[in-house]
């Protein structure tokens, strides 16, 4: 190895060079230690002045990879020197990255595209960061574009380069967020998805098993990877992982550890440690993408392997948890059985069957849990199954209440506590499902009266059942007891609990013992805590003296403490998930460890408390609760009322639409109308230009100033003329009549002048009136006679105008012969234009009815916005003399709780739990005052 090593460092050929590190290479697996220890640093100068040379560079790598890497054969490897080869592997590295140019030259090496370069380079760093990651982390982190080349691995051509970037992307992104965001950035998640789909998704080999590894070290524990993930609408690119088909009959190793990994990715992204935001945009992903819909597919196939189908039902139990819309989905699917039963169903089922699988009936727990959480319409229709109005009484469909009472009081004790914490997780902060559970009788046996539920657990608890049972039914009685005073006035109704709880108390019993001990002292002070005092026998200060005489004080607080001291309940805390290494360890629920941590000290509290205090207390509490409803009471008339006016905004907001709408539109029309006058007007000078130019042509329409209109009209009044002319003549004959007969009688007169002459005395006064009367017949004759004149004079005017007419229109006949062409064009031309004209003053008619019509509208909404804006003023200021009120509420009841704190009670998470409250809703105030 010595001389070897000198030819390295002494040659001047190449070729000597290269030859003598390939010996070193054939030497490095068997005596690594001695090829480590002399021969690297004489690497290393090869790797930086033999660039030039391939095949060396791949020699020197391939060697210093063997004297590095701890993957030697396990024949090879004895038990006792496995410690001293790990620290041997780890030894060397930290000699290579003791000078960082090293690990930067590696870095360049492996951008080579040569085969025999490249890839012992990635397996070299691959190497180096098993043995020493972080420190080699922080040197790649900190080299320019160090993590950036690295990604080109993934997209080398070559499958055996690829596939062992894949690995070395898996060491350089462990536990190092930083690294983990640069390679998401990098287009990491297209890349790696691309390559499992191409390897044929859970179908696929090892290298889909390597690209999920990856991409869980991308996402866990880091929010701004899986924010990515979300935003880059990779989540719907996992659904086809989980599209298994209906033969489930082949399931390879390969394929069953696939999956496992696709759905704890699946479960990475909605984690319940993940921020509550991102997990939750994460679950309305899955199920609008039909991920969702897809594992519950799974979870309702048959054939599938029952570690599959335990980690479906962990995951299909994080996507709804606490998601009202999955939640609702869940509890819409049915398994195709005959008939259908709701899914729900049939995990319960399960979860009381006590020949499946252990790990399966926890995941079934798990599920109901995260079903039930936050879910108050899925817990009521859980307890619904179980009131006397709702059980199906033909008994042909199991409920899912009938399954949960079936688990409660069978023989099995896991049953027994799987069916206790799903019902508490049924009761878990919904006081009405609480009191109407009171309500369930339970038929015994046949000829006994039936028993309340709540009844039938403390007769199980009291007949000494096992631990399990006993611990699963006392977890159910403290969550139903807590913050229900109907239920511990039922509860303390039965003169048999109380002494035995105080019995159970009192003893000295071993340690498995210890823990429903703890439990019976913490259902006795949720009994005196949630005390309404409603039953004289066992008030408040009756059960605190039965305490001090039966117990003691200092012996029930320590007893009381033995809950959270107890391994098993630090286990249960940690995490929501139920995770037993075995049956027996199954004792504690997770959101049941936070009602002990909320309870332990208030009850200690209690305990101590006199009773005057007690009463204080209670005043205090009245107050409270008085001032707490006063405050609910305007917190939902502000809610109702800011109801009231987003939807005044948006009905101005619609009606301001439609408003600018019928602007548009009226707008539109006064311009479609200007366009039809200005078609109108041009149409009119067209036809004005026609008709000059068809009168220029000659004289045939227009004669000596008369037109055939005019000729026409002239006629017409030449007739009239003449109508007055023959009446005027026929007047003047009667007249001439008259006369005649005047004058014959004035002869008559004459012959008997003598005879009147001789009776003149007699008829004087007669003939006066005849003359008078002769008189005026001749003064009506003059002037009759005058019009008459007047009349002659006329009717000559007439004939010569009437002379002077007739040639005219005989020569206008000749002329309309000659140009009777010309007279049907323009005709037809005419009556075009009429039919135009006529068509555009309908369209002006029936635009100006919408026009007129839309004005209307117009002024009717401008009229509802002005009572919108007025309404809208009315609630404003109705809110602000509410404001005012809540602002002298909240000082009385700062009041109050300096009172409270004066005298001692513990108000301190009500007053973290109610700022937070009155913080939500005095920012919605800010906001609306600032609307």
């Amino acid at each position: 190895i010595q001389k070897l090593c000198d030819r390295v460092a002494s040659s001047t050929l190449l070729d000597d060079r290269r030859d003598a590190v390939r010996a070193l290479k054939s030497l490095s697996k068997k005596y690594r230690l001695e090829v480590g220890i002399q021969a690297m640093e004489h690497l290393i100068h090869v790797l930086q002045t033999d660039r030039s040379d391939s095949e060396i560079i791949g020699y020197a790598l391939d060697t210093l990879y063997n004297v590095i890497s701890n993957d030697l054969e396990e024949e090879e490897q004895e038990e006792n020197s496995a410690k001293q080869v790990d620290d041997l592997g780890s030894q060397f590295t930290e000699i290579f990255i003791k000078q960082q140019e090293n690990v930067t030259l590696l870095l360049t090496l492996v951008e080579e595209f040569d085969f025999h370069v490249r890839w012992p380079g990635v397996k070299l760093l691959t190497s180096l960061l098993k043995q020493q990651g972080p420190q080699v982390q922080q040197i790649i982190l900190v080299s320019p574009m160090g993590v950036s080349r690295l990604m080109d691995l993934l997209a080398d051509s070559r499958e055996v380069i690829r596939n062992d970037g894949v690995l070395l992307l898996q060491q350089l992104t462990k536990s190092n967020a930083a690294i983990q965001k640069i390679v998401a950035f990098e287009n990491a998640f297209e890349r790696l998805l691309d390559i499992i789909t191409e390897e044929g998704n859970s179908d696929g080999g090892i290298v889909v098993e390597d690209c999920l590894l990856l991409l869980q070290n991308l996402l866990k524990n880091n929010n701004s990877n899986q924010n990515f993930f979300k935003e880059g609408s990779y989540i719907q690119r996992m659904k086809p992982w989980f599209e298994v088909g209906d033969d489930n009959c082949g399931w390879s190793a390969q394929k069953v550890t696939n999956l496992h990994l696709m759905l704890q990715l699946v479960r990475v992204l909605v984690s319940p440690t993940n921020p509550p935001g991102a997990t939750s945009s994460c679950q309305k992903a899955m199920f609008h993408c039909g991920l969702l819909q897809q594992l519950c597919t799974i979870l309702m196939a048959t054939g599938v392997p029952a570690d599959i189908l335990t980690e479906t039902i962990n995951t299909v139990s994080e996507v709804i948890r606490g998601c009202q819309t999955n939640q609702d989905y869940f509890a819409s699917v049915n398994a195709p059985s005959n008939p259908p039963r709701p899914a729900i169903v049939v995990l319960l089922m399960s979860m009381v069957n006590e020949r499946q699988p252990f790990v399966l009936r926890c995941a079934v727990l798990y599920c109901f849990q995260c079903f039930l959480y936050k879910n108050q319409k899925g817990q009521g229709e859980i307890v619904s199954t179980l009131l006397p109005s709702t059980i199906d009484a033909t008994g042909n469909s199991v409920s899912a209440g009938q399954l949960l009472c079936g688990g409660l009081f069978s023989t099995d004790s896991l049953s027994n506590w799987c069916a206790a914490v799903a019902l508490a997780h049924a009761l878990q902060e919904n006081a009405t499902l609480k009191e109407q559970l009171l309500r369930v009788q339970l038929a015994t046996s046949i000829g006994n009266p039936p028993v309340s539920l709540l009844q039938q657990c403390t007769n199980i608890l009291s007949q000494g059942s096992k631990v399990q049972t006993r611990v699963g039914l006392l977890m159910l009685l403290c969550t139903w007891l807590s913050n229900c005073s109907i239920a511990v006035t039922h509860f303390l109704h039965n003169p048999a609990n109380v002494p035995f709880l105080t019995g159970q108390i009192a003893e000295n019993l071993g340690e498995e013992e210890q823990l429903v001990q703890g439990l019976c002292a913490l259902l006795l002070g949720i009994s005196i805590y949630y005390n309404d005092n409603s039953l004289e026998n066992y008030r408040k200060e009756k059960l605190k003296q039965l305490i001090e005489k039966r117990i003691g004080r200092e012996n029930f607080i320590e007893k009381l403490g033995f809950i959270s001291k107890h391994e098993l309940y630090s286990r249960a805390a940690q995490k929501p998930q139920p995770s037993f290494s075995s049956p027996d360890h199954m004792m504690f629920d997770h959101e049941f460890t936070k009602l002990v941590k909320e309870l332990e000290g208030v009850i200690s509290k209690a305990i101590y408390k006199s009773s005057e205090e007690d009463k204080k207390e209670e005043e205090v509490k009245k107050t409270l609760e008085q001032h707490d409803n006063i405050v609910t009471h305007y917190k939902k008339v502000i809610r109702e009322q800011d109801q009231e006016l987003e939807e005044l905004k948006q009905r101005i907001n619609t009606l301001t639409s439609q408003n600018e709408q019928l602007q548009a539109t009226v707008t539109q029309q006064v311009s479609q109308i200007q366009q039809h006058k200005d078609q109108y007007n041009l149409l009119k000078v067209q036809l004005g230009k026609d008709n000059q130019h068809h009168n220029s042509h000659g004289d045939t329409f227009q004669m000596n100033g008369i037109q055939t209109e005019e000729v026409s009209k002239l006629k017409e009044e030449l007739e009239e003329w003449k109508n007055k002319h023959e009446l005027l003549q026929g007047q003047l004959r009667e007249k001439d009549s008259v006369i005649e007969k005047l004058s014959s009688s004035q002869l008559e007169m004459g012959a008997t002048e003598q005879a009147s002459q001789i009776s003149k005395f007699g008829g004087l006064e007669h003939s006066n009136e005849l003359q008078k009367e002769l008189e005026m017949l001749r003064s009506q004759i003059q002037l009759q006679s005058a019009e008459i004149s007047k009349l002659q004079m006329e009717n000559q005017k007439l004939q010569v105008m009437n002379a002077t007419a007739d040639p005219v229109l005989r020569d206008s006949g000749a002329a309309a012969a000659t140009s009777s062409e010309l007279e049907g064009r323009l005709e037809q031309e005419i009556k075009e234009l009429k039919s135009e004209v006529k068509a555009l003053s309908e369209e002006k008619e029936s635009l100006k009815q919408q026009l007129d019509s839309s004005s209307s509208t117009v002024a009717i909404l401008q009229d509802e916005k002005s009572k919108l804006q007025r309404e809208v003023a009315e609630s404003k200021k109705e809110q602000d003399d509410l404001l005012v009120l809540l602002a002298d509420q909240d000082q009385k009841i700062s009041a109050l709780k300096i009172k409270l704190k004066d005298l001692g009670v513990p108000v301190e998470d009500e007053d973290d739990t109610e700022s937070g409250d009155q913080g939500d809703e005095d920012e919605d105030g800010d906001e609306e005052e600032q609307d």
